[in-house]
Formats: structure tokens, C-alpha cells, sequence
């Protein structure tokens, strides 16, 4: 124990400062090498400095599960109180209370960790992983599982895993936005520098909540999870993911029963204690009410909702990182996304190579190649339809260095070497290569000035453009005898032509709009490209382009004149990667939701700022980090039926909560008002707690209930005055029949306690599951099927409901059998709530706005 304390204090004290620390002896004090640990180290590593992550997370074993289904306030002062009363007072009505207590946890428990499970299967689809080097060899492993003392290999795209010092580096270039919020990469190289160089020239190091632009290396990890400098931000500032619109409004909805049930509680005690009622009975009638208002299953009910949906979304090849974001999934009316994979199919095809009067060019092609070929920054399709299509042998050249893409110059460059003779070859976006070209070599190979074929090439582009054709310019420039090159370098070059590029739409994509339409979102295309191949593929696809908003365009716009335009324009092209950001949040800020599809370098900043951030599984790391949701395929149908799962998990989450404010909240109200003017208890605590227990089984049966298609043809969105009306309404009706309920009981056939509790727990228990079906649809509860597991839930309840009181249970709750004419009563007052609930849900939601009603935010 004392050997591996004074080297974790050694470590500490050298990694301090490890910017500082030679490469090789850093190594040593991390008992690493320069091909990494072995996976013992590794494990002995993750045993001593825990997961690499930056918060723990949420403890789901079984035993803290279950503990987590009694830390209700209420539930712990009824335990409390029935703990006291056994003491007290009647021991076996105590542990009749208790019994029901543990009954109802043990429920929420097992549905609650079978949902748990499901989704931490779904997340393990979609981890993202390192390369790490551990017994000599390279590896996948999840990024927690990166410890102190690995070397990892990076590469463009790839996120951080830690902090660490570099070993070995090749023209990469970090964005450390997030962490020092410095705009442009910064460069990286191999150094050893002073104790007190500050965070941001820190260009030896690697931190943990950055990722590669472009380049390759391989670093050693110094510090992991919680102890890494994004870690101590993160802890300073106690970051959480931000709130849903449909976690806030599940907020609201608890502290608004919360605040009705303490009052209806403290009124019921203090009345009933006054009216000389035993004060321990008083009280646990109180409290048994407050279990019977409070939605004690709503957690649950949530969770196993979600979950499922979740599965059933996985079904359909969409993975839920968060559940919370499924609401804002059913809720998302725009989405954003570019046209390369989204559109198109995908794949890039080589149309032409043309030189610069648009003749057929074999040297444009072999320049493209050698461009291509040699270049090694993050992998594109562009470049994979080059090599792919080369038939030149490239054996001769050798490559000396290269000046990696970024998205401001838009160019890659790169310097090859063949016979003594320095070649730099760039290759880019036509506007960033032609503003740092003089010169055009034509087809016989003469050098001209560009002022005088600069007309010819400009309407060259233009009119590939115009073909929906995408067209990258290729150029180059003698070096001499340079060995390295930099951004200083990429002027006075002579254009040598044109790589011309196709990448056809979807056979399936007209009718995949149209789908999407009809479910009530608006498809914006945001890409790089120029305007024509923008309106031209548009045109296509058939989306309308008859408006286009360019990156220069949108620079000269304010955000308001943004945030106006922005709703009527489809199409957004020549957009810089920091401009797709704006154009999300111009869009939130005109009310929309918004889903940004991104799986570029590029697009981790405007995948955070959409509503929903959607990827697919094959994007970069830093993209599907920050993603909501991963799609298994790049396909727009794929996204539509995982919309459809969104919305049909919203939509049963929501019929919960109707349920919950109608006959349970009427049922409770009643009882309350009841006991104001009873001389005895209208049910015993025990009774109201069984009573409770009974109505939650088919709630939970309510996560596999088929949906109705309105439910899901159109955006749906919390709306907590919509639910607080609808509780009045409903709650209100329930209430009359539990009233009309007490004077027959009392008035006609003059029910002693025993007959009145009885009658009263059958109409209570068969009225609130009855009402399920009513109030689980928006169409006559008989033209809407329920859910198999639903049915078979109401139908055991109802029938087991009017058993209860015949046997040994009954009796033990305090039971006794009723004649056939009660039992009918009980019926017919039933069919009659039901008939009139069905009248009461037409006219209110004839009164509510028919399309948006539960759709718009209070």
C-alpha cells in the first residue's frame, strides 16, 4: 500500500506541470512506454482513479432502485405514522399499510429496472471509443475506460479523452473552443515548455472536451475524468444537461399537485381533528389521501415510457442517447441538415476532370490523385471517389509535407517530391483556391495570366454549378528546393483545372418529404456549397429554392432580420461552419423546435444548440458526442419513423398524467369533502392505500397502449394549462358521481360503514379504471382500441374489484359482501359516468383549439 501511494504522490507532483516534463521521462513516472501499458495496468489504473468521466453516474443497482421507490416525503411519514399506529393502535391495519407500501415499491421497482436495463443496452450501441495502444497493440475501448498512462492514437474528428502530452504529432490542428473558447485550431507539436506557460500556449498538450480538426497523433494521458482542466470547469460550475421543455413542465405539474395536495391534507386534519375524530386515524386518513393525489408512479410511469419508446425507436434504427429528448423529438417541427447523405445518396462519383476552359484534363486528374492520395487529414468521400478512381502510378512521388484543410482557407495543400523536383499541389473549393492563383496552365501546357481567362473560367464554374454539379478547383506551384510549406506559401499558384463532382438524390426522397410534411416538419437545407448546385438539387428533390440565403448574405443580416427570414427560406448555402449555429438559434427564437442532423468536425457547436441534435452512427466522435439522438443509417425515412416512436411515447406519457387528474384526483376530493360531514371515516386508510395500489396496474400497462394516428400527425408540446383545465373538468365530473355515489349509498339504502366503504372502494376502484379508456383518446372510447396489456389490466382490475369483498381479503381490509341491488347501483352509475365523460371530453375539446390542443406551451 505505501509503494502505490508514493507513486500516485510522484505522479501527482510530476504531472503537475507535465507540459513541462520530457516525453520519455513522463513515460517512466506513468510506468507507461511509448506503445503503451499493458491491460493489467490499465485495470489497476481504473481501479485507482475510477471511469473517466466527469460525473459520476447515477447509481442503478438493483438495491438503490428500490430504495429510490420510498423516498417520497409522503410515503416516509406514512411509514412513519403506521409504524406508530402498530405501536399505538391496531397492529394489523399497520401492516396491511406497510404490505401495500412495499407491494406498490416492489411494482415501480421491477418496472422501473427493466426499463434501466433496456436503455443502457441501447447506449452501449452508440459508446464512443478510443484507440489505444495496450499490450503492444492498437485497440477500441470505451472512452471511460481511458486511465492514466495510456497512449492513444488521434486523429481528425476524434474527441479527447484526457488530458495528456503529446509523443508524436503530424499537422494537427485542436479546437479548444470549448475550453478556452479561442475560435480558430490551434496547431500542435511535440515541445517541452516552461512551468508557467498558460493554458491556452499550452501546444505540447491535449485536453480533455476538445477534438482534432485535422492531422494524426499519439499522446500519453496524464489526468483523466474529474481531473482534467475541462473536469475542474465543469465541477466549478456544477454543468448539467439543460432542461427539456417536457422535464420542466413534469416540474411544474409536481409542484402544482404538491402545493394542492399539502393543503387538502392540512385542512382534512385539522377539520376532522376538530370534529373530535381520532386524531392517529385523522392522520393517516390525511396522509393515505395525500399517497392517493400525489402521482407516486409518475417517475416510473416516465421512465418505463421512455425506455420503451426508446426501445421501440432502436427497432426503427434510431438510438435515444437522452431520454428526455424524445419529447423534444415528437415536438420538432424544422429540421436542419445538409444535402450530402441527407438528399443525395451519398456516395461521390467522379464526373469529370476538366482544365480550366472546361476541356478533358488527364493532369488535372493526376494532380487530383496525388492531392488525394497523400493527404491526411480526417477521411471524406471526395477524396476516397479520387483514389478510388486513380490509375496512375504514384510510386515515383514522395511526399514532404502538407498544410491540412480548414474551413476558413477551404484548401488542402500538399508538397511532393519526384526527381529533385518540389511540387505543391492544392486542391479546394473553387473561391479558395482562384484567390490564391496569378496564372492558368492551358491544355498544351503554356502559362497564361488568370485576368485574361478569368471570365471563360468563371462561367465554366457557373454553368457546372447550374447542372447541379459540384466543382472543386486543383492547382500548383514549384517550391524549389522547400522541404516544408505553410499558409504563407499558397500564393502566385497557376490553376490547372477542375475536379467535377456528382453525388445523384435519393430514388426515395420526394416521397420521404412528403412523409415528413405530412407528420408537420419542414425540411432547411444548410451546406457548403454554392448557390446553383444548391437551387439545382433543390429543384430535384422538389423543395422549394425559389428563396436562397448565402454565408455573405447572412453575414450583412442583423439577428432579428435573421430570425425573420430564416422561417421563409428553405435553403441556405455557401454557409461557413460557424454560421450553421446562427441559423439554428435565429430559428428557436421565431418559437420553432428545431433538430440539426450533423455529422461533421464542424457541426458539434449547432448540434448543441438545436432542440434536437441528431447523427448517425458512422459520424465523427465529436459529433456523435454531442448528439441527442444517433440514427443507425443516414436516411430521412429512418428519422420519420422515429419520429412517429417520439410522439407515441410523448403521447402515453401524457394520458398518465390525464388519468392521474381526472377520477384518481376526483376520487380523493371527494373523499376529503366526505369526510367533513360523515360521522365516520368514508374509507379507512388501508382501504384508500389498496384502493390506489388497484388503479396503478393499468396505469403501467399504459406504455405499451397503441396511440391514435391523430396523436402523432402533428408536433406535439407540454402545455400546463391545458392539463390544470382538464383536471378541473374531469376531476369535477368524478367528483358528481361520487357524490350521487354517497347519497344513494346513504339516502336509499341506508349503508352502515362497512356497506358504505364497500360500495364506495367498487365504485371508486371500477370508475377511475373504467375512465382509462375514455380519457386515453381523443375519439368515443369504443372507436379507439386499447392495448392488449391494457385491456387485460382493466378487465382484472374491474372484475377482481367486485370479487374482493367476498373473500378472505376483503375481509382483512374491513369488506363485507353487498346485495345484488347496490352492485347493480354501482354499475349503472359507472356506465352513466362513462356516457357522461364522453360528452364532457367532446365538448372540451371542441372548446380547446382541435389541432393544438395539448400541442403549445402555456
Amino acid at each position: 500500500m505505501k509503494v502505490k501511494s508514493q507513486k500516485s504522490v510522484e505522479s501527482v507532483d510530476l504531472a503537475g506541470a507535465f507540459w513541462s516534463v520530457p516525453p520519455a521521462e513522463l513515460l517512466g513516472t506513468l510506468h507507461s512506454a511509448q506503445n503503451g501499458m499493458t491491460s493489467a495496468q490499465a485495470s489497476q489504473g481504473l481501479s485507482e482513479h475510477g471511469p473517466n468521466v466527469l460525473r459520476s453516474r447515477k447509481r442503478t443497482d438493483a438495491f438503490t432502485l428500490l430504495l429510490a421507490q420510498f423516498k417520497s416525503p409522503i410515503i416516509l411519514i406514512l411509514v412513519f405514522a403506521a409504524g406508530l399506529s402498530f405501536f399505538l393502535h391496531d397492529q394489523t391495519d399497520s401492516a396491511i399499510i406497510l404490505a401495500i407500501i412495499v407491494v406498490s415499491g416492489i411494482l415501480g421497482f421491477w418496472q422501473e429496472r427493466g426499463a434501466n436495463h433496456a436503455v443502457e443496452k441501447l447506449l452501449s450501441i452508440v459508446r464512443t471509443k478510443c484507440t489505444v495502444h495496450r499490450d503492444g497493440k492498437e485497440q477500441e475501448i470505451p472512452l471511460e475506460e481511458i486511465v492514466p498512462g495510456d497512449v492513444v492514437t488521434l486523429s481528425a474528428g476524434a474527441v479527447i479523452p484526457g488530458d495528456g502530452l503529446l509523443l508524436e504529432s503530424r499537422d494537427l490542428f485542436v479546437d479548444e473552443a470549448a475550453l478556452t473558447g479561442e475560435s480558430y485550431p490551434v496547431e500542435k507539436e511535440v515541445a517541452t515548455l516552461a512551468k508557467e506557460t498558460p493554458l491556452a500556449q499550452r501546444t505540447n498538450c491535449v485536453f480533455m472536451g476538445t477534438h482534432v480538426v485535422s492531422g494524426t497523433a499519439n499522446a500519453v494521458i496524464v489526468h483523466t475524468g474529474r481531473a482534467t482542466e475541462f473536469g475542474k470547469v465543469s465541477e466549478e460550475l456544477r454543468l448539467r444537461s439543460p432542461e427539456t421543455e417536457f422535464e420542466h413542465g413534469i416540474r411544474r405539474f409536481g409542484f402544482f399537485l404538491m402545493e394542492v395536495t399539502l393543503v387538502l391534507i392540512l385542512l382534512i386534519f385539522v377539520f376532522n381533528v376538530l370534529l373530535k375524530k381520532p386524531v392517529l386515524d385523522s392522520f393517516l386518513f390525511s396522509l393515505a389521501l395525500a399517497v392517493g393525489l400525489t402521482p407516486q408512479l409518475l417517475p416510473a410511469i416516465i421512465s418505463i415510457n421512455l425506455s420503451r419508446g426508446a426501445r421501440k425507436m432502436a427497432d426503427k434504427k434510431v438510438i435515444v442517447k437522452r431520454l428526455a429528448a424524445i419529447e423534444n423529438f415528437g415536438s420538432m417541427n424544422v429540421l436542419c441538415a445538409d444535402k450530402t447523405g441527407t438528399l443525395t445518396q451519398g456516395v461521390i462519383q467522379i464526373h469529370s476532370t476538366l482544365d480550366a476552359l472546361g476541356e478533358k484534363s488527364e493532369r488535372v486528374h493526376l494532380l487530383a490523385c496525388l492531392n488525394s492520395g497523400f493527404e491526411s487529414g480526417f477521411a471524406n468521400p471526395i477524396d476516397d471517389a479520387v483514389r478510388s478512381t486513380s490509375t496512375f502510378d504514384l510510386a515515383a512521388y514522395h511526399k514532404l509535407d502538407e498544410i491540412p484543410y480548414d474551413f476558413t482557407r477551404k484548401r488542402v495543400s500538399i508538397l511532393v517530391e519526384k526527381d529533385g523536383a518540389h511540387l505543391m499541389i492544392t486542391k479546394g473549393a473553387v473561391s479558395g483556391v482562384l484567390s490564391v492563383c496569378s496564372q492558368v496552365e492551358d491544355a498544351t501546357g503554356k502559362i497564361v495570366p488568370l485576368s485574361t481567362v478569368a471570365d471563360s473560367v468563371a462561367k465554366l464554374h457557373e454553368s457546372l454549378s447550374l447542372q447541379g454539379l459540384r466543382t472543386l478547383a486543383v492547382a500548383f506551384r514549384d517550391t524549389g528546393a522547400e522541404t516544408r510549406i505553410g499558409r504563407d506559401h499558397e500564393k502566385d499558384m497557376t490553376l490547372v483545372g477542375f475536379l467535377v463532382l456528382y453525388d445523384p438524390p435519393k430514388p426515395d426522397v420526394k416521397q420521404t418529404l412528403a412523409e415528413l410534411h405530412k407528420l408537420g416538419i419542414h425540411l432547411k437545407i444548410i451546406t457548403g456549397d454554392s448557390k446553383p448546385v444548391a437551387q439545382s438539387l433543390s429543384n430535384q428533390v422538389g423543395i422549394d429554392g425559389s428563396k436562397i440565403i448565402t454565408g455573405p448574405e447572412m453575414r450583412q443580416l442583423s439577428d432579428e432580420a435573421l430570425m425573420r427570414r430564416a422561417n421563409l427560406v428553405n435553403v441556405f448555402a455557401e454557409i461557413e461552419p460557424n454560421q450553421k449555429e446562427r441559423i439554428i438559434v435565429a430559428l428557436k427564437k421565431s418559437g420553432r423546435v428545431v433538430g440539426f442532423m450533423g455529422d461533421g468536425i464542424n457541426d458539434a457547436s449547432a448540434l448543441h444548440a438545436a432542440d434536437v441534435g441528431l447523427s448517425v452512427n458512422t459520424a465523427v466522435d465529436v459529433a456523435k458526442e454531442a448528439a441527442d439522438i444517433v440514427l443507425l443509417e443516414r436516411d430521412l425515412g429512418v428519422l420519420a419513423q422515429g419520429v412517429n416512436e417520439g410522439r407515441a411515447t410523448f403521447a402515453n406519457t401524457l394520458k398518465y398524467v390525464f388519468m392521474a387528474t381526472s377520477a384518481n384526483f376526483g376520487n380523493m376530493f371527494s373523499m376529503a369533502g366526505a369526510s367533513l360531514f360523515m360521522p365516520f371515516l368514508p374509507l379507512l386508510p388501508k382501504q384508500i392505500l389498496f384502493m390506489n395500489l388497484m388503479t396503478d396496474f393499468p396505469e403501467m400497462a399504459i406504455a405499451s397502449d397503441s396511440v391514435d394516428a391523430e396523436m402523432i400527425t402533428k408536433p406535439r408540446r407540454w402545455n400546463m394549462k391545458f392539463i390544470r383545465n382538464f383536471m378541473l373538468v374531469f376531476g369535477s365530473l368524478s367528483s358528481i358521481f361520487d357524490y350521487l355515489t354517497f347519497g344513494l349509498l346513504l339516502l336509499i339504502f341506508h349503508a352502515d360503514a362497512e356497506q358504505f366503504r364497500t360500495g364506495w372502494f367498487i365504485e371508486s376502484v371500477v370508475s377511475a379504471t373504467a375512465i382509462v379508456l375514455v380519457v386515453r383518446s381523443r375519439r368515443p372510447f369504443f372507436r379507439s382500441k386499447p392495448g392488449v396489456a391494457l385491456q387485460i389490466a382493466t378487465l382484472l382490475v374491474i372484475c377482481g374489484t367486485f370479487i374482493v369483498p367476498y373473500t378472505a381479503l376483503g375481509t382483512l381490509f374491513g369488506f363485507v359482501p353487498l346485495p345484488l341491488s347496490i352492485l347493480a347501483l354501482i354499475l349503472g352509475i359507472v356506465v352513466l359516468y362513462m356516457a357522461s365523460a364522453e360528452v364532457a371530453k367532446r365538448i372540451f375539446y371542441a372548446k380547446a383549439e382541435p389541432s393544438t390542443a395539448g400541442t403549445h406551451r402555456a
